[in-house]
C-alpha cells in the first residue's frame, strides 16, 4: 500500500527506512555495520545519510547526493548515452563512491495516433477518440460514493483482457454523433512502443542526473576533478551539463556571505566615521579586526580544517563581536576625554580598559557558556552546521577578547592621540 499524499513525490521504486540508534552504542561501528547489512542486497541504489543531511541534499538538487552532474537536452536516448559516458569519466576518480546514473530505462507503452481526416468525416475529433480509449486503458473518474465517513472514487474502466489485447484496443467502439460505431483501429493507428518510464523537465529541457557522494576524500578537490573531467568531454549543439551539490551550494553561499560581510563591514567603517569623525580611529579599528579571526581560523583547523557554510558564518559572527566590543572600547576613551576632560596618557588606557573589563568578558562569557555543549558533544549526527560555527566562534572569542583587552588599548596609546584630538576640536 501507498499513501494518497506523502510527504515526497517519488514513484513506488523509491522508499527511506528511518533507523534510531541508542545513544549508548559506538555510532562509527554501527554506521558501518548497517552499511554492510544494505551493500548486501545486489540491484539496488542505496544511501546511507543522517536525517540532516538528507534533508539538505534534497533541498539543494532534489537529490540524495553530494555530488550531482545534471545533464540538459531535448532527446533522450542522447542523453542517457552521455549519461553513461560521464558515469565512465567519473568513476576513476579517489574518492566517487555510490556513482550512479539516475534510472532511467524504456517500457512498453501503447501509442494512439489518431487519422485526423478519417475522424472529421465521422463528426469526431482527436479529443473524443483520446477520451474513450483512455476510459477503456486507464481509466476515468465518474463520481464518488461516501460510506463510514470515507469517500471512494468511482472509476469506469476496461476489463484487464481487454486492456492488454491491441486487437481488442482496434476494435473498440467509438460512438459518432449520429450514433454510429466506428471500431478505433479505423480512426486511429495503434501500436506498441518503447517510451522513457520516466521523462524529468527543468529550465524548459529535459534533464538526466548522475550522482556520487565521496568517502575519504576533500569535497571540493573531488568535486573540482569531476566538473575539469566533464567539461573535457564534447557536447553536441542544446546539450549541456549543470554541477550541483554540496560543494555548488557552498560555493555559492560563501560567495554571498563574503559579498555581504564585506558591504556590512563597509557599512559599519562608514557609520563610524560618521560618529567618531576620524579616519584614524576608523582605521584603527579597521585594521585590528582581521586579529580576532585568528582564533577562528584556529579553531576550524582543530576541526578538521574543512571551512563549511557553518564555519563561515561563525567568522561573520566573530567579526561581529570584535567590531562591537571595539567601538565600545573606543568609545569610552573618547568619553574619558573629552567629557571627563583627562588627560590622553596610560592612565586614561588603562582605566579605560579596566572599566570596559567587565561588558567585554561578560559578552565574551555568555557566548562561550552558550556555544560549549555544542563543542563539547563533538561532530555528532544532527550538528552538521552547529558544529564547526561553534568551533570557529568560541576559538574566535578567545583572540578577540585578548585583542580588546591588550592589543587595542596598546594601538589606540600609539596611534590614538592625534585621532581623539581631532575628533574633540570638529566637535
Amino acid at each position: 500500500g501507498r499513501a494518497e499524499v506523502a510527504d515526497e513525490v517519488v514513484g513506488p521504486n523509491f522508499t527511506e527506512l528511518w533507523i534510531s540508534l541508542d545513544p549508548s552504542v559506538d555510532y562509527d561501528r554501527t554506521v558501518a555495520k548497517i552499511q554492510e547489512i544494505v551493500d548486501g542486497y545486489p540491484g539496488l541504489y542505496r544511501d546511507l545519510l543522517t536525517y540532516l543531511k538528507e534533508r539538505i541534499k534534497e533541498v539543494l538538487t532534489g537529490a540524495s547526493a553530494t555530488v550531482v552532474v545534471r545533464l540538459y537536452g531535448a532527446d533522450m536516448q542522447v542523453l542517457r548515452d552521455k549519461a553513461q559516458e560521464i558515469n565512465r569519466t567519473v568513476s576513476g576518480i579517489k574518492g566517487v563512491v555510490n556513482l550512479k546514473v539516475e534510472p532511467q530505462i524504456l517500457v512498453p507503452h501503447i501509442q494512439i495516433r489518431v487519422k485526423p481526416d478519417v475522424a472529421a468525416s465521422f463528426g469526431l475529433t482527436p479529443g473524443n477518440i483520446r477520451r474513450a480509449a483512455t476510459t477503456l486503458i486507464k481509466g476515468t473518474k465518474v463520481g464518488e460514493v461516501y460510506r463510514d465517513q470515507k469517500s471512494f472514487d468511482v472509476t469506469v474502466w476496461g476489463v484487464e483482457r481487454v486492456r492488454s489485447d491491441l486487437q481488442s484496443l482496434r476494435e473498440l467502439p467509438i460512438e459518432t454523433p449520429s450514433g454510429a460505431h466506428v471500431p478505433l483501429g479505423d480512426l486511429a493507428d495503434l501500436e506498441i512502443a518503447p517510451t522513457p518510464n520516466e521523462i524529468k523537465r527543468e529550465n524548459a529541457s529535459r534533464r538526466i542526473d548522475v550522482t556520487c557522494n565521496l568517502a575519504g576524500s576533500d569535497l571540493g578537490t573531488v568535486a573540482r576533478e569531476i566538473r575539469s573531467r566533464v567539461l573535457g568531454l564534447s557536447f553536441d549543439q542544446g546539450y549541456h551539463p549543470e554541477f550541483l551539490g554540496e560543494y555548488a551550494a557552498r560555493q555559492s553561499s560563501r560567495n554571498g556571505l563574503l559579498w555581504l560581510g564585506a558591504c556590512s563591514v563597509l557599512g559599519i567603517l562608514i557609520l563610524l566615521h560618521v560618529d567618531f569623525r576620524s579616519m584614524r580611529l576608523v582605521l584603527l579599528l579597521g585594521l585590528t579586526l582581521p586579529f580576532a579571526l585568528i582564533g577562528g581560523v584556529a579553531g576550524a583547523f582543530l576541526s578538521g580544517g574543512v571551512l563549511s557554510l557553518g564555519s563561515m558564518v561563525g567568522f561573520v559572527t566573530v567579526l561581529g563581536i570584535a567590531a562591537r566590543n571595539g567601538i565600545m572600547l573606543l568609545s569610552h576613551y573618547r568619553h574619558l576625554e573629552q567629557v571627563e576632560s583627562q588627560s590622553f596618557g596610560i592612565p586614561l588606557i588603562l582605566r579605560g580598559a579596566e572599566e570596559r573589563l567587565t561588558p567585554i568578558l561578560m559578552t565574551a562569557s555568555c557566548a562561550a557558556l552558550a556555544l560549549l555543549p555544542l563543542v563539547i558533544k563533538g561532530n555528532i549526527p544532527g550538528h552538521e552546521i552547529e558544529y564547526p560555527m561553534a568551533v570557529v566562534i568560541l576559538g574566535g572569542l578567545v583572540t578577540s577578547t585578548l585583542l580588546n583587552l591588550f592589543l587595542m588599548p596598546t594601538l589606540m596609546l600609539r596611534f590614538g592621540k592625534r585621532a581623539v584630538g581631532v575628533a574633540k576640536s570638529k566637535n
